[in-house]
């Protein structure tokens, strides 16, 4: 009889030897698309363009028109006027290709990934299927995010990473892991319609899609201000700020260590992405005007981010907290109009990428693996058993501090100078971060390694990082320190391409 089987039954260790190389395979591809780019330029590189595809063949021309009728007269009825006509988009372009900013998230994207994979290499056995292929998909998507250049697929990708994401969290979480996928699921969802108006406003009144064209137009201060509302809330749930954070606990807590990963690794940085290539380009009067309002806004989820930090007892939910500051910190850098703002809060996000990744993969995998709870009061002399961790972990520890010769220092006292710039009291508030930092990671650390002799808790030695968890956490210091030290790669090329967008935007200077 034939094989009814459509996919080989392969092994365990197959999948996820197969999954890990094409990752790897990726991370190649875009260390040699690095190595080649050309920074001295702020066009796009290495462009792929499609055929011109209709836009009625994804909606019909009747809802469409119906769309588009109801849009222009909700735009209509706020004196939105575009110096543009209004017109309908008939038809687009895919293009995709990669800039000065948008190279680095790649680069992100492609090491954090298999970084994911390895995590949970021990972990997950069950339904692997279920687990590798939303992994990969992930990647496949948010790789198209940074790389695409119409604000059209900008936003499909932008949202496809949801279901991805829900599965991976609904299905291999912790207890209430239902509840959080809803959570994130519906949280984002809800935010993301307002980009969705926004979009949809501006190829109604344009009749464009693609970054290039859009970039040429200039709206005026009303039709700005509105396209800037719609767009910063969406893009605000995602960052998250403060009173819109709660669906980014509940993900990281339920969620397994490779969604924890990839959730404070890359996807909290699509915002901040969006936010460079969406509202500073095409919306420089809002951007500038909304500015304070932008930067109070920063300083309450400093302070309200950290003070919770201080007094949660569950360590994924401190480093989540935590993540929900220095998101802070960097979209305050990006808003200050300034070039040292912008590049520190590009670099302060690649190194919250490697520094969160890292502190998960010690309090998820390293620790919970070993004992089975997330509990801060848990854990008492880990540095008597575990020293290797330990000293990891404080390396990880001081990143999140900010300490010099790591790129969280660069990132972050380039964003804080830039805040001081635009707003010295808002720039000062906002460095309260730097001894809140430091003040619930120390907190942190001395509560895991030291406290005291070693929990009563362990009654047999639990052994220290394997080769597998050592180079995987390794990876991620090299690069934290590394760039820190020497952090020319990041800012030297991305010098040019912030200079060329603050400059050559009207309006912005």
């Amino acid at each position: 009889m034939a094989d009814v089987h459509a996919v080989p039954d392969w092994s365990n260790k197959q999948l996820k030897s197969i999954a890990l190389r094409t990752s790897i395979c990726i991370l190649f591809v875009s260390l040699a698309m690095f190595a080649l780019f050309d920074f001295s330029t702020n066009q796009f590189q290495f462009v792929l363009e499609s055929q011109e595809i209709s836009y009625f063949y994804i909606i019909s021309s009747n809802n469409y028109l119906l769309e588009s009728s109801l849009l222009n007269q909700l735009v209509s009825s706020f004196n939105l006027d575009s110096s543009v006509p209004s017109q309908g988009v008939s038809s687009f372009n895919f293009y995709l290709g990669v800039d000065g900013l948008s190279i680095y998230f790649v680069l992100l994207t492609t090491i954090i990934m298999p970084v994911s994979l390895l995590s949970n290499w021990t972990s997950i056995w069950h339904n692997l299927k279920t687990y590798l292929i939303p992994i990969l998909l992930l990647e496949t998507l948010l790789l198209s995010v940074f790389l695409v250049l119409d604000i059209l697929f900008f936003y499909i990708f932008f949202e496809s990473i949801l279901p991805p994401l829900f599965i991976l969290i609904g299905s291999f979480g912790s207890s209430d892991r239902v509840r959080a996928s809803l959570y994130l699921f519906l949280y984002t969802l809800l935010g993301s319609l307002f980009l969705l108006l926004s979009i949809v406003t501006m190829s109604s009144r344009t009749g464009i899609t693609d970054f290039d064209a859009l970039f040429k137009i200039n709206f005026n201060y009303f039709i700005q201000l509105f396209l800037f509302c719609g767009i910063f809330i969406a893009f605000a749930v995602k960052t998250p700020i403060i009173f819109l954070n709660s669906w980014l606990l509940k993900a990281h807590v339920q969620s397994p260590l490779s969604g924890s990963i990839i959730l404070a690794g890359i996807v909290l940085k699509l915002s901040f992405y969006g936010i460079l290539r969406l509202i500073l380009p095409l919306l420089p009067k809002a951007y500038i005007n909304c500015t304070f309002f932008i930067y109070l806004i920063g300083v309450i989820t400093i302070v309200y981010a950290s003070v919770s930090t201080l007094r949660t007892i569950d360590v994924k939910e401190l480093i989540a907290y935590s993540s929900v500051s220095h998101a802070a910190v960097y979209l305050m850098g990006v808003f200050s109009k300034t070039i040292q703002g912008i590049e520190g809060g590009i670099a302060l996000a690649l190194a919250h990428g490697f520094v969160s990744s890292g502190l998960f993969i010690c309090a998820g995998g390293a620790l919970y693996d070993r004992s089975f709870t997330r509990l801060i009061t848990y854990y008492r002399g880990i540095a008597q058993m575990m020293p290797i961790f330990s000293v990891i972990l404080f390396i990880l520890c001081l990143g999140n501090c900010g300490v010099p010769l790591t790129l969280n220092f660069v990132g972050e006292f380039l964003s804080l100078y830039g805040a001081f710039e635009r707003s010295p009291i808002l720039g000062a508030l906002a460095s309260s971060s730097i001894i809140f930092s430091a003040a619930y990671t120390i907190y942190m650390f001395n509560r895991i390694a030291f406290a005291g002799s070693y929990s009563k808790f362990f009654i047999v030695n639990i052994p220290d990082l394997n080769k597998r968890e050592f180079y995987v956490l390794l990876s991620l210091v090299f690069f934290t320190v590394a760039l820190g030290i020497y952090p020319a790669p990041v800012l030297d090329g991305l010098h040019y391409s912030v200079t060329t967008l603050i400059y050559s935007v009207p309006n912005l200077y």
